[in-house]
């Protein structure tokens, strides 16, 4: 059984940065590859990057440049570096083992 928590949402001003954070337990982490998703109110949810075991990224056009995926296998933790922020980035966003399950989610709220 595989869990994954979410942290480090919260209210940031547009320009601003928030770092998110997905712990993951019951699995061999180092195993594993995780995405990052986000989920808005009245939109559908939508890929944000990819972080394989490899250490390969992917990311979603709209997010290349300011979003960094990366990993620490030590601490079974996969981040979500998040930098010039936009209103239209907020959303609840989700961490998730491809073919595998999400975790629950963290609000991210962007201010002009």
């Amino acid at each position: 059984q595989v869990q994954l928590v979410e942290s480090g949402g919260g209210s940031v001003q547009a320009g601003g940065s928030l770092r998110l954070s997905c712990a993951a337990s019951g699995s061999t982490f180092s195993l594993n590859d995780f995405g990052w998703y986000r989920q808005a109110p009245g939109k559908q949810r939508e890929w944000v990057a990819n972080i394989y075991s490899t250490g390969r990224t992917d990311y979603a056009i709209s997010m290349t440049g300011r979003f960094t995926i990366s990993r620490d296998n030590a601490k079974n933790t996969v981040y979500l570096q998040m930098n010039d922020l936009k209103p239209e980035d907020t959303a609840v966003y989700y961490c998730k083992i491809l073919r595998g399950p999400w975790g629950q989610g963290t609000q991210v709220t962007v201010s002009s």
